[in-house]
């Protein structure tokens, strides 16, 4: 149905620009390097036959693949981003492809003893036979979304090509800034004009997501005193000490590394300082709005015993609401969550419906107005030097676009 050698081409195109996002930039987009994957995507799409393309003054490109039928259907959305995370580089990305894959460690680079190996990543094993995309052990990849991105022009490329499919009016966009929170804060729901959307930012095959963390930043500031160290007795205030203790007081167990599934985390992310003083920053997350809110109260309220046991105003916590579980306003329109699962069942394919460890563009559409689940886009360990994107998984969730896209024109014409 849809031809290997051209996903895999335009994949490595797009991830071959540098996209990478910055989150101490308040500019938008935050960098000037996504306009130049905007710019590609602009071409392709007016390429391959899309209507009513446009890249707006935010780096947002939106197009239409318009309606071949005449009965009236729901007008449905495609959503993915096109920056790439700032945790690691993603400049002078250089995928490599692994043919027939065998189980075996991969050599990402060989120069400084960089292995992908199924000994620690074994969800390598469910692609025996498969083409896997990889890093060459310097960089991120960039499938967090690239490949989403790659799978829904290759779709609507699919769509316009074979018109005895039928669907309803199809909207696509392609946001930036995602990566660091803002991919939806300037997505204008009304113009995209969808009833409802759809995120291809997911990992694995068969994943539907339509829970996800409620989301917090923190920033604690802590303020110290420097005094000669000869003298200091009873004088100086070492900020990193506090900081430590400060550290030690949040719940031991609670931290990414050791937890899953619905189990909220504080992640200290960052930290620098000297005596004067010390910067912690956290990101806060729950799926349980409560516990969300316990969360940070709980580093407000350690925060006054600290400043109430030495007398003064030490420590400073800053938090701020980044995004919220947008299950609350999916459940209401469960039938567009429904609606794949019935498509994946359809194709063989074993939905796997669980909560997002994480945030996504759709989290904030669906509370813009723009109901938004996520589908899965085929990668792995996004983020790092170890992503992969297996090609068939691509294929996949390519072909359950198209599927989507019929399958609203046969539930509702």
């Amino acid at each position: 149905m849809i031809e290997k050698k051209h996903i895999t081409e335009r994949f490595i195109k797009y991830a071959t620009i540098d996209t990478e996002s910055d989150p101490n930039n308040p500019a938008f987009p935050s960098t000037d390097k996504q306009w130049d994957l905007a710019r590609v995507l602009v071409a392709d799409l007016n390429r391959i036959g899309m209507q009513e393309v446009d890249l707006d003054e935010n780096c947002y490109i939106m197009a239409t693949l318009p309606s071949n039928i005449t009965s009236k259907v729901p007008t449905i959305g495609f959503v993915a981003h096109i920056d790439t995370s700032p945790d690691f580089t993603g400049k002078n990305v250089k995928p490599k492809i692994v043919e027939n894959y065998q189980g075996n460690d991969i050599i990402l680079n060989e120069e400084k003893n960089i292995l992908l190996s199924p000994d620690y990543f074994e969800d390598l094993l469910q692609y025996k036979g498969q083409t896997l995309i990889t890093t060459d052990g310097t960089t991120l990849l960039g499938a967090d979304d690239k490949a989403g991105v790659t799978e829904i022009v290759t779709a609507m490329e699919y769509l316009i090509q074979h018109p005895e499919i039928k669907h309803g009016k199809i909207r696509i966009c392609f946001t930036p800034d995602e990566e660091v929170g803002k991919g939806a804060h300037k997505f204008d729901v009304d113009k995209f004009g969808a009833e409802w959307a759809y995120t291809m930012d997911g990992s694995q095959v068969g994943e539907l997501e339509y829970e996800n963390f409620n989301a917090a930043s923190a920033k604690v500031t802590i303020t110290g005193k420097i005094v000669h160290p000869g003298y200091a007795k009873g004088k100086m205030i070492n900020s990193m000490q506090i900081a430590n203790e400060f550290i030690a007081s949040l719940p031991p167990e609670e931290v990414p590394e050791k937890t899953t599934g619905y189990e909220g985390f504080f992640h200290l992310h960052d930290m620098h300082g000297n005596v004067e003083q010390t910067l912690l920053e956290y990101i806060i997350r729950d799926h349980d709005l409560d516990l969300f809110e316990k969360r940070k109260y709980l580093m407000q309220r350690i925060a006054f015993d600290f400043n109430k046991r030495f007398g003064k105003e030490l420590v400073a916590v800053a938090i701020e609401n980044q995004y919220f579980n947008m299950k609350e306003k999916i459940v209401p329109v469960m039938h567009i969550v429904d609606l794949v699962e019935e498509v994946l069942k359809e194709m063989n394919i074993t939905p796997i419906i669980k909560p997002i460890r994480g945030g996504t563009d759709g989290s904030q559409l669906s509370f813009k107005g723009l109901p938004c689940p996520n589908i899965f886009a085929g990668g792995h360990n996004f983020h790092g030097r170890f992503e992969y994107v297996p090609v068939e998984s691509m294929i996949k969730a390519t072909e359950v676009i198209v599927r989507i896209a019929e399958k609203v024109s046969e539930k509702f014409a």
